[in-house]
């Protein structure tokens, strides 16, 4: 079994984009005696590896997700990016992962457009621990499904899916101190009050006509809300960040506050940009101290939709594609093995060692040296003396 599922993590670790690309390389004797000898494991065969996750239960391969996921927690290795100085930002969101013509399987989701033609789809829905520095590590997954023999007046959907989510990541990671970054969708009580009880912290983005009382409360008071001024520099622009912000609105049978921050940004031409705005809803009290910090927070949830999932569906390791056409099952196995291997990738691309070569080179690029490691692997006989040497670099 190690040696199934390490061969199927390495066919997203070394982003062959699928089984036959990977079969291909197999097929090399150079790179299959190099793998053997650095792995100290045998290469099988992509088939033999869809066979196995065909039958494999899919929480087998997420609780090993969250195993390694929680030693890097225990190294604490995390510790530097936490909030106020304990809370981890996990950021909440929802992707497509595969389409089809026809219906794939009894879990499907449809849609029908306005000519009237249906589309049969997979949806997951994740929870990533994301960072300033770039990082968005995988905590949890949950497919948004329909389940086979009911008939539905509504299909599954994201917020149903939210709640089966947040029972996973506390099974998970109980004492872990959260707080959740989510988008406009999530302002509602069902979310308030999951927070509520797992004592978890959130920041989450709040839409123009969302939650009308809370709202109408902060139009009356916003004459009167805490001010902050940040001016922030790039290499070409100049940025003015307004931050406001209020304590104590009261929504349903509870307070929340709201924190809104306006971004102006003036070119070298001294020509202003657009301003954008950014509004949030939040269970924690704001000071001039922290604000900045929980507005600059909040804005972090674009990082699961750029280095998550962008990442994920442009960049090599193919989210969409179907490596297995015929059974949900595999499917769920190969999304939960390349979250793993996306995690290892993101960590061994943070590195001091990997930051090194690209400083050498103006123009030298991850995606560059990921095709090198390929080369090498396909050309370069590793002798056994040589192994430490190809570990270490």
């Amino acid at each position: 079994m190690s040696e199934i599922v390490t061969g199927a993590l390495f066919m997203f670790i070394f982003k062959e984009t699928s089984r036959n690309a990977y079969t291909n390389d197999r097929r090399d004797a150079v790179f299959k005696k190099n793998y053997e000898r650095v792995f100290k494991m045998k290469l099988p065969h992509p088939d033999t590896v869809d066979d196995v996750l065909r039958v494999l239960p899919p929480d087998e391969l997420e609780t090993l997700k969250a195993t390694l996921v929680g030693a890097l927690f225990e190294q604490k290795l995390l510790r530097r990016f936490r909030f106020l100085g304990k809370y981890y930002f996990i950021a909440i969101d929802a992707s497509g992962t595969h389409t089809f013509n026809r219906q794939h399987c009894p879990h499907c989701l449809t849609k029908t457009s306005k000519n009237g033609v249906t589309t049969w789809f997979h949806y997951v829905l994740e929870a990533k621990l994301v960072t300033s520095s770039g990082l968005a590590i995988s905590l949890a997954s949950e497919f948004v499904e329909n389940q086979p023999g009911r008939n539905y007046e509504k299909q599954d959907c994201e917020l149903k899916a939210f709640i089966r989510l947040a029972k996973k990541i506390k099974s998970f990671f109980p004492r872990l101190p959260v707080c959740i970054l989510a988008d406009g969708l999530y302002p509602n009580n069902t979310v308030f009050d999951i927070c509520r009880q797992n004592g978890w912290k959130f920041i989450i983005t709040l839409k123009d006509r969302a939650l009308k009382s809370f709202t109408t409360e902060v139009n009356l008071l916003e004459t009167t809300a805490g001010k902050r001024t940040v001016f922030r520099r790039n290499k070409t622009e100049m940025i003015q960040l307004e931050y406001r912000f209020l304590n104590n609105i009261p929504y349903d049978r509870y307070n929340y506050s709201w924190v809104c921050c306006t971004e102006t940004k003036t070119g070298v031409s001294d020509k202003k940009h657009k301003d954008q705005k950014f509004v949030f809803i939040t269970n924690i009290e704001q000071t001039q101290d922290i604000v900045v910090v929980t507005a600059d927070g909040g804005r972090l949830r674009w990082k699961i939709e750029n280095e998550g999932f962008n990442i994920q569906k442009n960049l090599g390791y193919e989210l969409e594609h179907k490596y297995s056409r015929v059974s949900f099952v595999a499917l769920k196995n190969y999304y939960q093995i390349l979250q793993i291997a996306h995690i290892i990738n993101q960590l061994v691309e943070k590195s001091c060692e990997i930051a090194e070569l690209i400083s050498q080179h103006s123009k030298q690029t991850v995606t560059a040296l990921w095709k090198d490691l390929i080369a090498f692997m396909k050309t370069v006989p590793l002798l056994p003396g040589q192994l430490q040497t190809f570990l270490s670099g």
